[in-house]
């Protein structure tokens, strides 16, 4: 087993922003080199790594070359070159999650096809090759638009309830998928280990913003029936089996009126829905993800006390250089801690910060977590 716990071992990054931020936390706990990439100069991340470049991830021979000064290969966002990645574990690199995994992840439409090859409860849909074949193969309506590759953060995503809507949508690969009544979106993060040990998180109950389609809150634990849980969780862990995957797998899921489970979708690295678990899990998620990829026993999921977190987006018509407005009022709140990423330009809807709430009383957080929404503005100065 190499030793992760020497100065001389280096771990490379592919993406600079949030996510890796976070996990570079994490990582001063192990005395481990880090190496990040990203496309921005001004990524969060260029603060708290050992060494940091700039430069595309979509770049065969930028990924590559980056891969070959690290030991250990991760990412914290899939828009990443996979031929790359491929090329590096071919010759012995470790990459994790591997290559394979991210290759059916990053289309949308191989990835629903993958559910429905492995049996993994999912919405119906329709695969189609651009805008003309999508038109002339066109499902009953309403149903939810995807586009193959590309989306995040709400992007690339829109429901289609009438002739109109169809109008503006781009002439890309998507899915058209049956759109369906549901209880909750939550969501359970599975990790795995190189060694194949498996650990579930609690789930999650995650509230969206009607406007920008992005996660508002998550809660943890979600308020649903016990039965539902150990349901969601099982099939998390069927979904982590199917893909074999090293590291985190975050499985965001419907829970439909009758308490069916569906899959939606699914990310190979922390994400959004496992932020709480900073203040209210025995292990985060970032700490998780590396013990994962390290092939260290992996840590505690259970979580401490009840969390909710609020994402921190740009106010609407606000763009430029960023001031989070009424940030020392929340911080006066019990049970309050900001996150706040590190991006200079905001814009409406991009996440600058996120802000977790952690109280003993689940409903208690939830009520401080709405009054910390509605008193703190992310906004241009």
């Amino acid at each position: 087993m190499k030793n992760y716990f020497s100065s001389s071992f280096k771990l490379g990054i592919l993406g600079g922003g949030q996510l890796g931020k976070m996990m570079l936390y994490d990582t001063r706990k192990y005395d481990i080199q880090t190496y990040v990439i990203d496309p921005s100069d001004a990524a969060p991340c260029k603060i708290a790594c050992d060494h940091f470049e700039q430069g595309s991830l979509m770049d065969y021979d930028t990924v590559y070359q980056f891969g070959q000064k690290v030991d250990l290969l991760t990412f914290e966002i899939e828009t990443v070159n996979v031929e790359a990645l491929e090329a590096l574990e071919k010759e012995g690199k470790a990459v994790y999650p591997q290559a394979a995994v991210l290759r059916k992840i990053q289309d949308k439409g191989v990835q629903k096809q993958y559910y429905k090859d492995h049996n993994i409860p999912t919405a119906a849909f329709e695969r189609h090759s651009n805008k003309d074949a999508l038109m002339q193969h066109l499902p009953d309506m309403p149903f939810v638009w995807k586009s193959c590759t590309g989306g995040y953060d709400g992007k690339g995503v829109a429901v289609i309830r009438e002739q109109s809507d169809l109008e503006n949508l781009p002439d890309v690969a998507c899915i058209a998928e049956k759109m369906i009544p549901f209880k909750n979106e939550l969501a359970v993060i599975v990790a795995r280990n190189v060694s194949g040990e498996v650990k579930t998180y609690p789930v999650v109950e995650m509230e969206f913003h009607p406007e920008a389609n992005q996660v508002e809150y998550v809660i943890c634990p979600a308020r649903i029936d016990p039965e539902v849980s150990e349901k969601a969780r099982a099939v998390a862990t069927k979904v982590s089996k199917a893909f074999e995957h090293v590291g985190l797998l975050a499985v965001e899921m419907f829970q439909t009126e009758d308490d069916t489970i569906l899959v939606n979708e699914v990310a190979p690295r922390p994400h959004n829905s496992g932020h709480y678990s900073i203040e209210g899990s025995f292990t985060n998620q970032f700490e998780q993800h590396l013990r994962a990829i390290l092939d260290l026993p992996l840590g505690k999921t259970e979580s401490k006390l009840g969390a909710v977190m609020v994402n921190l987006v740009g106010a609407e018509n606000h763009t430029g250089d960023v001031y989070y407005q009424n940030i020392e009022k929340i911080m006066t709140m019990d049970g309050v801690t900001p996150h706040i990423y590190g991006k200079k330009q905001t814009r409406p809807f991009r996440k600058m910060g996120h802000v977790t709430i952690v109280d003993h009383d689940l409903a208690a957080a939830r009520k401080t977590a709405e009054k910390a929404k509605k008193s703190i503005r992310v906004i241009s100065q």
